[in-house]
């Protein structure tokens, strides 16, 4: 094996100003935790979706998981970004996430309700990380994370509307 192949990833001291980058990159990674399981779910919801409104929550379902996907992405370029190493594991996404696993055999709109829930959970950790990006003299990180927040209040609004009464 070449010595190219031998790097390993590690922290970097990034001076861009950011204060207590760790605390920054933590909260992003609870994020992008957070991200990953949601997108999971909802990708899983929208296999098994079935009912009147299949087309309409299966539609609406792979809108949000892509941006989701995409959104992953940026997320761990962000922590990499203020020098920290962004979480390379399933575990670690599992321990770090606040989104709970899916129960099997649910209903249209007990998936909707499900999704619209965890997206506002999400959607208060993304205030949260915007408050501490703040704190942290980091307006990257907090314009993310506004960006997050909105895509993630749309999506409860949108997911709600569905099984309104």
């Amino acid at each position: 094996m070449t010595q190219s192949l031998n790097v390993v990833a590690e922290p970097q001291d990034i001076a861009s100003g950011v204060r207590k980058p760790e605390t920054v990159a933590m909260g992003v990674a609870g994020i992008l935790a957070d991200t990953y399981m949601l997108t999971y779910k909802t990708h899983a919801y929208h296999w098994n979706v079935e009912g009147p409104l299949f087309y309409a929550i299966h539609n609406l379902t792979e809108g949000q998981y892509e941006d989701m996907f995409a959104a992953a992405d940026e997320l761990a370029e962000r922590i990499r970004a203020v020098g920290q190493m962004a979480p390379m594991s399933l575990g670690k996404i599992r321990e770090l996430s606040v989104i709970e696993d899916s129960e099997d055999n649910l209903s249209a709109g007990e998936m909707c309700q499900t999704l619209a829930d965890d997206h506002e959970r999400l959607a208060h950790r993304l205030h949260a990380l915007i408050k501490i990006a703040g704190e942290q003299n980091d307006p990257v990180t907090e314009d993310l994370a506004t960006e997050r927040s909105a895509f993630h209040e749309q999506a409860a609004w949108m997911l709600k509307a569905v099984i309104a009464k």
